[in-house]
């Protein structure tokens, strides 16, 4: 939670100052149910993450470096400085890049875990993290029923941050409660205080564990405020007040401060030697790739990575001369 939250800072002040392209998008306020949802599952699973995700895709194993190339653009990332800095994964390991269509990776999840079922693959749980907006929208809708009749390990996570975008939960939906929605999927819900450090560790793993047992598709709503704009470019100005100052307001990390505190599992001197040397981690790396160089136009081939790397492998198991009419370029 502490590495996300200082990287992201720091993110942001780098986009301020111009040295970033593209939007910037904070999880600042939800780190405590994104780290909950990376740590409860495993390297086998399947996670698709969405932009406030900073902290579970390093909970899940992404190194800090691959985030800060993709936002600044070196060549040596994980999207080799091509594409969106929050669309960056590794597919192949069950870290998908996300799609920026609210609810859509819920259908890719889908099918990561059909694929996985047909080839006789066992015990694993796919986790599609969304935000309330994407309740609104059909993709959320075929998505879910589809997990639910086919009975699939999917763990959907809603982080109810009140606003989709700027708009507010009372002109998205007009049940009582967006648990409500799981009954008529026949989809089993959990209702967690996403601003509770503890009570997330607590749920996650349970309801991962539930459906990597054959319990079905679970969902998941967390209560919790965005704690700054929809993007950098937003001042969150229509964020009502009294949201700011409920318990949905709370900073999910000095909650979790305090709690491990309580539990005396730290104290105050090593939550600022943690800040201390976590600041530190993220110059040293922002530094690092500031260094390395970005696409250069002239001399990139901007064929799809995929379709680079099927030329390549085609082309190394059938040797052609490549003077010879039809051989592949290079």
């Amino acid at each position: 939670m502490l590495l996300a939250r200082v990287a992201e800072e720091k993110i942001a002040s780098l986009y301020r100052a111009g040295k970033i392209h593209g939007g910037v998008f904070l999880g600042r306020g939800q780190e405590a149910l994104s780290v909950a949802a990376g740590l409860a599952l495993r390297k086998s699973d399947v996670f698709a993450p969405l932009i406030r995700d900073g902290a579970g895709r390093l909970a899940f194993g992404e190194p800090l470096i691959d985030a800060v190339r993709t936002y600044l653009g070196s060549r040596l990332g994980p999207m080799r400085g091509r594409d969106g800095n929050v669309h960056r994964g590794y597919p192949r390991e069950g870290y998908l890049p996300m799609i920026s269509h609210l609810g859509a990776m819920i259908s890719v999840v889908n099918g990561v875990l059909f694929a996985r079922r047909m080839k006789g693959i066992p015990d694993v749980v796919g986790l599609a993290s969304v935000g309330d907006g994407a309740t609104s929208t059909g993709s959320f809708h075929e998505g879910l029923n589809q997990a639910a009749v086919e009975r699939l390990p999917l763990v959907l996570l809603i982080a109810n941050n009140q606003y989709a975008y700027s708009t507010p939960n009372h002109r998205q939906f007009a049940c009582r409660d967006l648990a409500d929605k799981a009954a008529g999927y026949g989809v089993t819900c959990h209702t967690i205080d996403g601003t509770d450090f503890m009570e997330c560790l607590r749920v996650l793993p349970a309801v991962v564990a539930r459906a990597r047992e054959g319990g079905g598709p679970q969902m998941v709503v967390a209560r919790l405020l965005r704690l700054c704009g929809h993007g950098e470019h937003d001042d969150a100005g229509y964020i009502a007040p009294e949201f700011k100052t409920s318990a949905l307001g709370r900073d999910c990390l000095h909650v979790a401060e305090e709690q491990m505190m309580q539990e005396q599992a730290v104290n105050a001197a090593e939550l600022e030697a943690w800040r201390t040397e976590t600041m530190e981690k993220v110059e040293r790396v922002i530094a690092r790739v500031q260094r390395e160089p970005a696409p250069d136009p002239f001399q990139e081939d901007w064929r799809a990575i995929q379709t680079a790397h099927l030329v390549e492998v085609s082309a190394s198991a059938n040797p052609v001369d490549s003077r010879a009419p039809g051989a592949p370029q290079p």
